[in-house]
């Protein structure tokens, strides 16, 4: 609905532009044009909303005709409403311009979405998750092997638990990246991880969780939280010579999972770059499970003390999980 009104009014001010014969005058043509055309936009999207499961049934080229049909009528009805209200003459050649023009804006809007449909295919889609998630796996795995390495000599017992963790680990990372897992396996992985680079970076490492009042069997896309986790030990803990906190939120508000995590700022070009590259991943993650439904935030916040901190809020539609 939300890329329907975006085009239609991106088609209307185009056509405003085209009418004018000076650049001030277009603002003028698109008012115009707005007062009969959000009307109309709004009732055929109320009406196929309520005609949606009815229109799937046919052929796919009866339902989209059907489509085009309704906004060309509609907007003859429309466009006759207004003549009778102002009392204007515009005649048949009137009604029939009104009718071509919400066709034609329909079909080109049906067009476009049959685009999107076909370019985000469930193959396409499917591939490039699993080409996502692979980027992801490498940095996560050396990363833990390199802790473990490090306790080799130091303290043997402790290091084979963490290999008994690590393998727990692989198995969570060979599940297929299409499916979605339990918030409760997500949450247990990414604990996992902060013990073993715990084992790493010792008391420099503190992490604190609120995860009050959760469903733990919603689901979620995979690897959601713990390459975020990666990233605030490699750019935000590492880098500082004294310990820093990593803050964990999740938490319900309406029908939608919100998390925060926020983690000291790191000091370097190539943490920054590298940082960016894991959320750009995320990002289009997040778009292949869940297209504009979900939101990823980031910035960078300067606290009361001086400090600058690093903060990531993703909101994820959670509406069809909910008890």
């Amino acid at each position: 609905m939300l890329r329907i009104l975006l085009g239609v009014n991106l088609l209307a001010l185009v056509a405003a532009l085209v009418q004018s014969d000076r650049l001030g005058d277009s603002v003028q043509h698109y008012m115009r044009m707005a007062a009969w055309v959000q009307p109309l936009l709004f009732f055929n999207l109320a009406l196929l909303a309520l005609l949606g499961k009815l229109l799937q049934r046919p052929a796919v080229w009866i339902g989209r005709t059907a489509v085009v049909l309704l906004a060309a009528g509609s907007a003859v009805l429309l466009s006759d409403l207004s003549r009778l209200l102002t009392l204007d003459e515009g005649g048949w050649q009137r009604l029939m311009r009104a009718g071509l023009l919400g066709g034609i804006t329909a079909a080109f809007m049906l067009s476009y979405l049959a685009l999107r449909v076909s370019a985000l295919s469930p193959a396409l889609a499917e591939a490039r998750l699993q080409w996502l998630t692979a980027r992801i796996r490498p940095h996560f795995l050396f990363n833990s092997l390199n802790a473990v390495i490090s306790l080799i000599r130091l303290d043997p017992q402790r290091a084979e638990t963490a290999l008994e963790e690590l393998a727990e680990l692989f198995r969570a990372l060979m599940r297929d990246p299409r499916e979605l897992v339990p918030l409760a396996d997500e949450i247990a992985l990414c604990r996992q991880y902060l013990d073993l680079e715990k084992l790493r970076l010792g008391d420099r490492l503190n992490v604190h969780w609120e995860t009050a009042d959760l469903p733990l069997d919603l689901k979620v896309p995979p690897l959601l939280v713990q390459p975020l986790l990666e990233n605030a030990v490699y750019h935000g803990i590492e880098p500082a010579g004294d310990s820093g906190t990593i803050r964990i939120r999740l938490m319900r508000r309406g029908d939608a999972l919100h998390l925060d995590l926020a983690n000291p700022c790191s000091v370097g070009a190539d943490h920054q770059h590298g940082n960016h590259m894991a959320l750009d991943n995320l990002r289009e993650r997040l778009a292949l499970y869940y297209d504009l439904e979900a939101r990823l935030d980031t910035g960078e916040v300067l606290l009361a003390d001086g400090r600058r901190e690093y903060r990531v809020h993703i909101v994820l539609p959670c509406r069809g999980h909910w008890p």
